[in-house]
């Protein structure tokens, strides 16, 4: 064997060892001799898988080779990748078994070369978002039983129960990890920084430290999984993680204002908490700049505030849709605008991104970032990013929802008369919400303080309060009044239904 196999081996020998510890009565783990009844075995992942959840184990496993009651480790004549199923024209049993699997899940058989036997593992994913069924009906795991789950209403609505928080980051990147390879695989020392706690001493206190984090979990014989959460998040290289190195944050550059001509393109090399600071900075100094002269010496000021620029992409980030596979957030900085986007369609509507509160897919990643100061800890922080907007009088920046990604854009600067009417419309609806939300009212003076405009042209803000009203974005706060010239967002008035 090589010795890539080798250690492969080995892990597979420690499952076996560990599982042959387990109480009888274990719901998510079975022994058997040589019976690979195709049928029965189809029943049987089900039941495990659906009992793997419910006992917060992330996978079941059957054991062949192993002598039922003694735990007497015999051997087995069971050979899954020529074992064929006899009532479907001898289709391969595996083959046969994804088949009826539902939904499809990664089931793996492993031969295992135990001293002077020969054993056969098959791990079983545990359910995620729903039940694991056999032949489109799910069973459970009682005792030695497997009965439809349909059958006990409390099984199933415990399984249920379980199912609705599972999420990707609690999915295993790399598992079998000795702790010395654990340290060197993940940036430990960054998570001690950034979450500004004293690492503690010794290499058994920090990988405890980092299990109480989720960041991995323990395995067996005394080894470690690394978890999806701690690789995505403190990887050293995450392309030493096959099912997370296609997250990585890609930064391109362009020449000019179109995709032609590419300047620079990369892909983050480690994980998103640990190399954030350094992905702002790389995106800070790429970014144009403004020169302008001051006390006789010229200086540069930056196009973009760096306020917006890390909320947007820390928003990206975390508010990702990490179940879609071979795709991670894209980062695009052109001579007059930067876009930034993630997979998956946002979970609220766009027009909602400032007032409303996030709604994250990934909990446990948005609880770490924010408690590391990564983001924002109240909100969704885009009300930050267009009062920074306003701030710097840009363009308002723009929020797309494709059929599968999420797109900010952060326009640079333009005047007011080089501005397009749509995008007038949207910066007078995001001044509106921005200053209800600050107990304030929009009006024609703070719009044209927002846009640099003068007194004298009070008429084209006008005009683009006129346009903002049309599309019903925003409302006069007083229609029986519209003497008053003050607007509310559109929103607005529900909030007050809601108050009466």
């Amino acid at each position: 064997m090589t010795e890539l196999q080798q250690d492969d081996n080995a892990r597979r020998i420690a499952q076996v060892n560990d599982l042959l510890k387990l109480p009888a009565e274990t719901e998510w783990a079975e022994f058997k001799h040589n019976n690979i009844d195709p049928e029965r075995m189809g029943r049987t992942i089900s039941a495990l898988s659906n009992s793997a959840r419910l006992t917060d184990q992330a996978f079941a496993y059957m054991v062949w080779g192993i002598e039922d009651g003694t735990r007497k480790i015999v051997g087995t004549s069971f050979v899954p990748v020529v074992a064929r199923h006899s009532g479907t024209l001898g289709q391969p049993l595996e083959l046969w078994l994804r088949n009826q699997i539902k939904p499809d899940t990664n089931i793996e058989f492993f031969t295992v070369k135990y001293p002077g036997k020969r054993v056969v593992l098959l791990q079983i994913p545990a359910a995620t978002t729903v039940p694991t069924k056999f032949g489109n009906i799910a069973y459970i795991r009682l005792g030695s039983a497997t009965p439809k789950l349909s059958d006990y209403p409390e099984k199933e609505a415990s399984l249920l129960s379980k199912l609705r928080p599972f999420a990707w980051e609690r999915g295993i990147a790399l598992g079998f990890v000795d702790g010395p390879d654990v340290l060197e695989f993940l940036d430990h020392a960054a998570y001690f920084r950034l979450s500004k706690t004293r690492a503690p001493d010794g290499n058994a206190a920090i990988l405890e430290a980092l299990c109480n984090s989720g960041i991995i979990e323990r395995d067996f014989g005394c080894h470690w999984n690394i978890t999806n959460l701690g690789a995505l998040l403190f990887a050293n290289q995450l392309s030493v993680f096959s099912g997370v190195g296609r997250k990585a944050v890609r930064l391109i550059q362009y020449e000019k204002s179109s995709r032609i001509s590419t300047r620079l393109e990369r892909d983050q090399a480690g994980g998103y908490a640990s190399e954030f600071e350094r992905l702002i900075e790389r995106i800070e100094n790429l970014l144009p700049k403004n020169e302008y002269i001051g006390k006789a010496l010229r200086q540069e000021s930056r196009v973009f505030p760096l306020v917006a620029i890390r909320e947007i992409v820390a928003n990206a980030l975390i508010h990702q849709d990490l179940t879609i596979t071979g795709a991670g957030p894209m980062i695009e900085l052109f001579e007059d605008r930067m876009e930034v986007t993630n997979p998956g369609r946002p979970l609220i509507d766009t027009n909602r991104f400032i007032d409303m509160p996030p709604r994250s897919r990934n909990e446990n990643i948005a609880s770490l970032m924010r408690r590391m100061n990564i983001c924002e800890e109240r909100g969704s922080g885009i009300d930050k990013v267009i009062s920074m907007v306003e701030l710097y009088q840009l363009p308002a920046p723009e929020f797309r929802a494709d059929s599968d990604n999420t797109k900010i854009i952060l326009y640079g600067p333009r005047p007011f008369r080089d501005m397009s009417q749509q995008e007038r419309v949207r910066a007078c609806y995001h001044h509106a919400a921005l200053r209800f939300l600050t107990n304030q009212k929009a009006t024609n003076a703070s719009l044209r303080e927002r846009f640099g405009v003068h007194a004298r042209n009070a008429s084209m803000i006008s005009r683009v309060i006129n346009d903002t009203v049309d599309v019903e974005l925003i409302r006069p706060s007083e229609p029986w009044n519209a003497r008053t010239g003050h607007y509310l967002p559109f929103w607005a008035q529900v909030r007050f239904l809601i108050a009466i």
